[in-house]
């Protein structure tokens, strides 16, 4: 029986609701909206878009608004209004400043208002060894002084003290007077500036007219640094807020649903990070889509403001910046960057980018208004006209400027209104490569322009849409014929935090290089034992970035610059990849990733031209490891944060399997003797290994067989994956069989030693498993951690299994090992 067409229609939206149901249930940690590389990544870390401020992952607001005014009523539906922070005495965060300081012991009395520091130096603050420091001062083992600074203020006396803040960031111990008496002791260190209240025996110290800030750091380990100041914080005027009514994250998408009065409003985020497609990949360019429509079958006027605040193009919120405007053809667009433009100068883990441009545009069609400025302002101004004021000031610091647009939707009635915008980055070089500069991918010739790749952006606008979701939908149904659904919304939860973490430049040979940043590790560039976790995602959607990931690492040995018998653990610090900067080696681990990548990367191409390539380098490095990692000496793996181990039982199962994938690429080359005696020599290692390791109904943690001890062997993953048949089945249906019984509420513990995991290593553990049952049994309480973690950061990898809290490390990379269930999949497919 054939039914009507409206009949079908109606089924067809009956189906789509109740796909989008079920698509999600998973309460992600943070909500992706721009996702494209280290720098350019923004976040929401509520439920509610309208709850916080939106945030770089590493937690600093980079602060998107949007407004929608419905018959001349505003309603908030993208962000809440950052803090502002006025200064009472400023930090260098903010804005430069002169202070009295000195390195030896001053006399008794130093920190009151009247002391004579007659021989002390003036100099600019803050001081230290990092980037951020304007006068140097360096930590030391033997000099136990410290720094002593000193700094005098005038107070209004027209601020509350109960609302004022003690701003500061230290390295290490501190000591805080004001006006002579002790306001603070602080014992460690942090890396970051934050903001205590203003203690009570601060507020009686603090005077109207002059005061005197003394403060006092000692920095006898590790790096040093010294920032203290008082501010008081400002929050704008509330704003009536649309009501969320719907939020769905899908690989590519970020999907909210409001209803602002009469009105239905429907906000979408995409980042269309399709791999398949390298050029759109590596597209700096978000596309933010709005579609509006009546929902009492009237007409209502509506219009759209959006607002972008200059913090997305500086490091910290006090650096000057200017705005600019401009026009393509079909385009109209605004940009902000800071006025200094320190191209590479920066490196490390918590900081963003402060040189290039963010960028704001829409199609001329649009009838828009673009205007830079203070948001605050422009914001104000929309609210009560729908129109934004022109001719606004276009310089300043961060936090009090941005750029904006308003979107008129004319009269909306039950048809729906759509309106889009871009946002994009234009980093101008993105990393440096052993003293070169390299562009970013789209930009390596060095003649496209960002204004000329949002034409083509604009041109794509409809096609990346529609490809997008149909990869989402894809995506989704191959995790889940994988593994299930819950695995299946973590895959989605993890694919555009996974690729985000990256960035794509050309090497000076033209070929892809594929850089990851250990964000909120130690900002190492291009490191090896991130790479080998992450690698399952880009294995199965595009090889080109897996072997990018490797390129670097195999240059730096065959370049001569790193002459070790093993692979480098990085190249650098982020964006900075001169050469290793980590502090310690890690040889086996190393070895071991670089050989098992390669082997699978060459599995993926059906072919062994890559493997060819670097065959020499490849032989060296097996040739370490037959040396010296069965029984690994004591040195560090990749969950180095657990502490050195010597005789790593997990370490050596990575050895053999190494070993191993040497033999299986040495086969795809023809040579038969050369994989003939790998792959012996590999199986009879694993045979040692059983007994060296083994406690009866388990493997021990290591060779020593601690009483007790045991580990994830997630490194023999590979041995199922590739096909080696290196260790026998019971090795790993005996270390599951112990798994079970040893989980915890969020997860199976990463070892005996602590309570806390790694879920991407729970993924590999879990894929050793014969039945769907089991893979279950893994899979549920990392669903349970991810829906339920109190810590909204994006996705963390390192938590805890008794109450599912971060314990570090977030918005990383290696959550691209959860795909390793679908490589399974795929791999299988190749043989």
């Amino acid at each position: 029986m054939f039914k009507s067409s409206a009949v079908r229609f109606s089924l067809l939206l009956t189906a789509l609701a109740l796909a989008t149901a079920q698509a999600q249930t998973l309460r992600p940690p943070a909500y992706p909206l721009i996702t494209h590389d280290p720098y350019f990544s923004v976040w929401s870390t509520t439920d509610k878009l309208t709850d916080s401020p939106t945030r770089h992952w590493t937690g600093k607001p980079q602060s998107l608004e949007g407004v929608v005014r419905v018959d001349g009523k505003a309603y908030q539906f993208l962000g809440a209004p950052p803090t502002t922070y006025a200064p009472i005495l400023s930090t260098g965060e903010s804005q430069a400043y002169t202070a009295q300081y000195t390195l030896t012991k001053p006399d008794a009395g130093w920190e009151q208002p009247d002391f004579n520091a007659q021989g002390w130096q003036s100099a600019p603050g803050p001081f230290g060894d990092t980037p951020e420091a304007r006068t140097a001062w360096r930590n030391s083992n033997t000099d136990k002084d410290g720094i002593y600074v000193r700094r005098e203020f005038t107070y209004d006396g027209k601020t509350d003290p109960a609302k004022l803040l003690l701003a500061l960031n230290h390295d290490d111990d501190i000591t805080v007077y004001l006006n002579g008496t002790q306001i603070l002791n602080k014992p460690g260190y942090i890396n970051e500036y934050i903001y205590l209240p203003l203690s009570t025996e601060g507020q009686k110290a603090l005077r109207t007219g002059r005061n005197v800030l003394a403060v006092h750091c000692v920095s006898p380990r590790g790096g040093s640094f010294v920032d203290v100041g008082i501010v008081n914080p400002i929050t704008s005027s509330a704003v009536a807020t649309a009501t969320q009514t719907g939020v769905t994250v899908s690989a590519t998408q970020t999907d909210y649903t409001f209803m602002a009065g009469p009105v239905d409003l429907r906000v979408n985020f995409l980042s269309p990070l399709l791999l398949d497609e390298l050029e759109v990949a590596a597209r700096p360019v978000t596309y933010v889509t709005f579609d509006a429509r009546s929902r009492d079958g009237k007409s209502h006027s509506v219009q759209l403001f959006f607002g972008e605040s200059a913090t997305l193009a500086t490091n910290t919120a006090g650096q000057e910046v200017i705005a600019d405007a401009g026009s393509t053809t079909g385009l109209r667009w605004l940009k902000v960057g800071t006025q200094q433009q320190p191209v590479l100068q920066k490196k490390g883990d918590n900081v963003r980018i402060d040189w290039g441009y963010a960028y704001l545009a829409v199609p001329e069609q649009a009838n828009a208004q673009l205007t830079p400025g203070s948001l605050t302002t422009l914001k104000t101004a929309f609210m009560n006209k729908g129109t934004l004021p022109a001719g606004q000031q276009a310089t300043g610091t961060a936090q009090e400027n941005g750029l904006a647009v308003s979107l008129p939707m004319g009269s909306v009635g039950t048809t729906p209104v759509q309106r889009h915008l871009m946002l994009a980055y234009d980093d101008l070089y993105s990393v440096q490569y052993f003293g070169q500069n390299l562009r970013p991918w789209w930009r390596r010739d060095e003649k496209t322009t960002l204004p000329a790749l949002l034409q083509t952006a604009e041109k794509d606008y409809a096609r990346l849409r529609q490809k997008s979701s149909t990869f989402d939908t894809q995506l989704r149904a191959e995790a889940e014929r994988a593994g299930g659904k819950a695995y299946a919304d973590l895959c989605v939860l993890a694919y555009r935090q996974a690729i985000a973490a990256h960035k794509i430049v050309a090497s000076p040979k033209g070929e892809v290089l594929f850089f990851s940043k250990e964000n909120f590790s130690n900002g190492s560039i291009g490191t090896v034992d991130v790479t080998y976790p992450s690698a399952p995602l880009f294995l199965v959607y595009n090889n080109e970035l897996a072997k990018g990931l490797m390129r670097f690492i195999f240059e730096y040995s065959e370049s001569g610059q790193w002459k070790k018998d093993f692979p480098a653990h990085d190249v650098g610090t982020y964006p900075l990849a001169n050469g290793q900067t980590y502090g310690e080696d890690m040889p086996v681990e190393e070895a071991g990733n670089m050989m098992i990548l390669t082997a699978a990367a060459v599995q993926m191409d059906g072919k062994p031209d890559f493997a060819r390539q670097h065959w020499p380098t490849l032989t060296k490095w097996v040739g370490f490891l037959k040396r010296d990692g069965f029984d690994p000496a004591n040195q560090l793996c990749t969950d180095d944060f657990a502490g050195h181990l010597a005789r790593n039982a997990n370490l050596s199962a990575k050895a053999i399997v190494g070993i191993a994938c040497y033999g299986k690429m040495a086969r795809m080359l023809g040579d038969q003797k050369t994989a003939d005696e790998h792959l012996t020599l590999a199986r009879d290692m694993a045979r040692r290994w059983m007994q060296m390791d083994s406690e009866g109904d388990h493997y021990a943690l290591t060779f020593d067989k601690t009483p007790g001890s045991w580990s994830q062997k997630y490194n023999i993953v590979w041995d199922k994956l590739l096909d080696l048949n290196i260790f026998p089945d019971e090795v790993a249906k005996k270390e599951v069989a112990f798994y079970l019984n040893h989980q915890n509420p969020y997860g199976l513990p990463l070892d005996s030693r602590r309570t806390y995991t790694k879920s991407d290593w729970i993924m590999w553990t879990a894929t050793l498993t014969d039945s769907d049952k089991d893979f279950q049994a893994f899979i549920t309480p990392i669903w349970k951690f991810a829906n339920e973690t109190p810590s909204r950061v994006p996705l963390t990898d390192w938590h805890e299994t008794t109450n599912a809290k971060q314990v570090g490390f977030q918005a990383r990379s290696v959550v691209g090992g959860y795909f390793i269930k679908m490589l399974e999949r795929r791999l299988a497919a190749k043989r």
